[in-house]
């Protein structure tokens, strides 16, 4: 008698197929306004296990969406089924709403610190030290921002003709000069004081007035000028 061999063959366990009209990118393409973060967040994933890792992703920051802003490629790849693909995608879509975010406030009256903060909240994120100078016009309106320094910083170094040539160049009226402290701490340094102090008497040389000086956190900022710091 010929001994027969017999072979087990297991069979993975298919993943629940979602109804056309539920997936993602059906909902994303033709209602976005309704989709939830889990469903935006699964159309940027992709892939059989997106709902999934969108859920996933949600719960690594408890749904709070503020925290995912902040999230690294790195972060992201703690998540198990996220990879480098994956998570440069999500990070590349963060970063584009925030420069939309961003953009939207150009020819915006700004009447108050909060009101810079909103258009440079993404400053919160960095994990390096920059100071941007927001542009004025005479009805102070935003007409631009520039990036002056990027890096480790010395304040007590900052040339302060580097924080005006921007200004003249775009024929601003004034300027607020915004950096960030990475530690998330935004209580101003001596430093700090002193570049305002130079940059007030420096604008008053070429007739382009430094509003205010703001130094930002994570979660929130400081305005010098409220604090007069700099500004007596």
């Amino acid at each position: 008698m010929t001994d027969q061999l017999s072979f087990i063959v297991e069979v993975p366990p298919t993943l629940p197929v979602l109804p056309q009209q539920d997936r993602p990118i059906r909902r994303v393409c033709e209602r976005p306004a309704d989709c939830n973060a889990a469903e935006l967040l699964a159309a940027i994933i992709g892939g059989p296990k997106q709902v999934e890792l969108a859920q996933a992703v949600l719960a690594k920051y408890d749904g709070s969406l503020h925290e995912l802003l902040i999230a690294s490629a790195v972060d992201l790849m703690e998540i198990h089924g996220i990879g480098e693909a994956t998570a440069a995608r999500l990070v590349a879509a963060i970063r584009l709403a925030l420069m939309a975010t961003r953009d939207s406030h150009y020819r915006t009256p700004i009447t108050s610190p909060a009101d810079v903060y909103k258009f440079v909240s993404d400053m919160q994120l960095l994990e390096q030290e920059e100071v941007r100078v927001v542009l004025l016009d005479t009805r102070n309106n935003l007409i631009g921002v520039h990036m002056v320094y990027r890096g480790s910083l010395n304040m007590s170094l900052i040339r302060v003709g580097e924080l005006f040539r921007e200004a003249i160049k775009r024929n601003a009226a004034s300027i607020i000069l915004v950096h960030n402290h990475p530690s998330g701490d935004p209580s101003p340094s001596p430093d700090d004081a002193a570049v305002t102090r130079m940059a007030v008497e420096a604008g008053k040389l070429i007739d382009i007035s430094l509003h205010d000086h703001l130094v930002v956190g994570r979660n929130r900022f400081v305005s010098m000028k409220e604090r007069n710091l700099g500004f007596s």
